[in-house]
């Protein structure tokens, strides 16, 4: 499978299988229990709480902040009660009665230009389709407090291949949040810091990016070319302090690993726009990695295993090399790992 990065991938290139008992639908007893494989030259298997190990010496490893929200709610359409789920694509604690929101809904269909749904306190007026991505619905915000809601009345927005038929658990609230958690604003996990816990953080030298993940980032990928591929755009930021010392650490020629996809997709970002530095601010970032993807920051990336046909197990094959990933994966897959959001962990080198 050798090419050049001017030839043509297909999502069928990243494909894999996966016998449905190793996906994960619970996380493992402890956080840093989870099994770890680590690539370049002959797969390692270690556990997670060995990951200093593998880290190259001086190494600087950035991860992710952002908290998850429970941004999946049910509204009720007045007139017909009829009940609809929507997911809260951006979800923020200041959005105030004339603002607009964008929400994935079940039973989209059904919607009427005008409709005015409640959920608690809240109101909301349906309005138009997203014009940017059309999977999403536009709503204005008539009145409540739309971030109390979700607080209190919404669920953890878990991937569907978790299934839970009753609901959320109470070990689900507690562990599909990182330790280190938070800013609010994200609907899913960055789900390879799950592993790490505060002791582990201690012995690591880190800094944070903060990147609010969004639902578009998890999605198949259906064009033929997978350059053509493209996500929602997630807002991210970063520090003035953080990001002069990941600049300090680079200039000095320490690594940098990103710890997620989304670490990587933010730091990849920052350094494309702004001639290859790390420089600080609130940013937004549409960027779709593919093969020959020139990584300016990271040289290794700790991650979980991804979906077979999704953008993020084609960033993760950018890094290491697609043979070389998909071989890990199949190794995976015969050793008995977990695999997704519950699942255990990788750490990839930067080929070449």
């Amino acid at each position: 499978m050798t090419r050049t990065h001017a030839d043509r991938w297909s999502p069928a290139d990243f494909e894999f299988e996966l016998p449905t008992a190793q996906i994960a639908q619970s996380p493992s007893g402890r956080r840093e229990q989870a099994r770890l494989l680590v690539t370049g030259g002959p797969c390692q298997h270690l556990r997670f709480d060995a990951v200093r190990s593998v880290l190259p010496e001086g190494a600087l490893v950035v991860l992710n902040d952002s908290r998850v929200v429970p941004a999946r709610l049910y509204f009720e359409r007045d007139g017909d009660d009829r009940r609809f789920e929507l997911l809260w694509c951006e979800p923020a604690p200041s959005v105030l009665a004339g603002q607009e929101l964008r929400a994935w809904v079940r039973g989209a269909k059904k919607l009427r230009e005008g409709d005015r749904l409640t959920c608690g306190e809240v109101s909301v007026r349906y309005v138009r389709v997203d014009e940017v991505d059309p999977r999403a619905r536009v709503f204005r915000v008539e009145s409540g407090d739309l971030f109390e809601v979700a607080t209190s009345r919404g669920s953890l927005p878990l991937p569907p291949y978790i299934a839970r038929p009753e609901g959320t658990t109470d070990e689900d609230r507690a562990r599909y949040q990182t330790v280190y958690a938070r800013p609010p604003g994200s609907v899913a996990a960055p789900t390879a810091g799950l592993h790490f816990t505060e002791e582990l953080l201690e012995q690591i030298p880190h800094e944070f990016v903060t990147l609010h993940v969004g639902p578009g980032t998890f999605l198949p990928m259906e064009a033929e070319d997978v350059r053509a591929h493209r996500v929602g755009t997630e807002r991210f930021s970063l520090s003035g302090g953080a990001a002069a010392r990941i600049e300090r650490a680079r200039a000095s020629g320490r690594p940098i690993i990103a710890v997620g996809t989304t670490t990587t997709r933010a730091l990849e970002s920052v350094a494309r726009e702004n001639g290859g530095r790390i420089v600080s601010g609130s940013f937004s970032t549409d960027l779709v990695i593919t093969p020959g993807f020139r990584f300016q920051v990271i040289v290794g990336l700790l991650t979980n295993f991804h979906l077979p046909r999704s953008s993020l197990l084609m960033l993760v094959c950018s890094l290491g090399g697609v043979e070389e990933v998909l071989a890990a994966y199949r190794e995976a897959v015969r050793e008995g790992y977990r695999f997704y959001s519950y699942g255990d962990a990788m750490f990839v080198r930067r080929r070449g």
